[in-house]
């Protein structure tokens, strides 16, 4: 694996190497404007994000809960498009050169053009896709692109998985594998608790792929938990409410780094006593 890609892997294995998980982030682009979205992406790399991953607004957010689905209303309203992502992802990795994923349900890659959005997710520097929702089986031509491009593809296991669906799902991928902590959408929840653990430790039977954790974790306590067992911890809703709850764009900025740092505290506690 090569470019932006091994960026994303050697990120990881370094983690690892300091014996905690990585903390990984998820923003929405264009929100609340796209130079905020910016500045918020910075925020939390500067807070102690390792990985960001840029959302790509999308109309019919299947997976997303009211939080994130709130941020990509706005985000559309104000009119973000793909090139809007593309910057932010470009901006982002140019100032901190640290990994920048994008992470998108498949229409609009279908609509905007496989060749088209790989070939500028490479130019802008980005290390890969997630792609919550392109079954396997139909994910060869978005494969074939990607790996032109040395960008990772990075897919999505649940806990509803099957083995062997799990097995497939993570022979086609790179990067990383999402492990979905919990049935249903992205959300803040009290406890991520052992349907997690269990989850991960099925995936690794699969794969020497890192297996990483979202839905669900919100603060440093969930981090912990968390990077107790998983390779990283993913965190999205809690930054988008911490932008949404600010009183105005600076404010929600600082409390994106606020909350990164936080977080960041956390998964280097997860291993501790392990």
């Amino acid at each position: 694996m090569s470019g932006n890609a091994a960026l994303l892997s050697d990120t990881i294995a370094g983690a690892r190497a300091e014996n905690r998980a990585a903390l990984i982030a998820y923003l929405p682009a264009g929100f609340p404007t796209v130079d905020g979205g910016i500045e918020a992406v910075r925020a939390a790399f500067d807070g102690g994000a390792d990985i960001v991953e840029v959302g790509l607004p999308h109309s019919d957010p299947v997976l997303d809960g009211p939080v994130i689905q709130t941020a990509d209303d706005i985000a559309l309203r104000g009119g973000v498009k793909i090139a809007d992502v593309m910057r932010t992802v470009r901006e982002a990795h140019t100032a901190t050169g640290k990994p920048v994923l994008v992470m998108t349900y498949w229409n609009p890659i279908d609509r905007y053009g496989v060749e088209r959005f790989t070939a500028e997710l490479a130019e802008a520097g980005g290390a890969g896709c997630i792609l919550p929702d392109l079954p396997v089986e139909e994910s060869g031509l978005w494969r074939e692109h990607a790996a032109k491009h040395s960008l990772a593809t990075v897919f999505v296991v649940a806990p509803s998985s099957k083995d062997a669906r799990i097995a497939r799902i993570t022979e086609a991928g790179s990067g990383f594998v999402y492990a979905a902590s919990l049935m249903g959408v992205t959300g803040t929840r009290e406890s991520v608790g052992e349907q997690a653990r269990d989850l991960v430790e099925r995936t690794r039977a699969t794969t020497d792929l890192p297996v990483c954790v979202g839905l669900g974790v919100s603060d440093a306590v969930q981090a912990r938990e968390v990077a107790a067992f998983a390779d990283g911890v993913i965190v999205g809703s809690a930054f988008v409410k911490r932008i949404l709850d600010a009183p105005d764009g600076p404010a929600g900025v600082t409390a994106v780094r606020e909350l990164a740092a936080e977080l960041a505290e956390g998964v280097r506690g997860g291993r501790a006593n392990a």
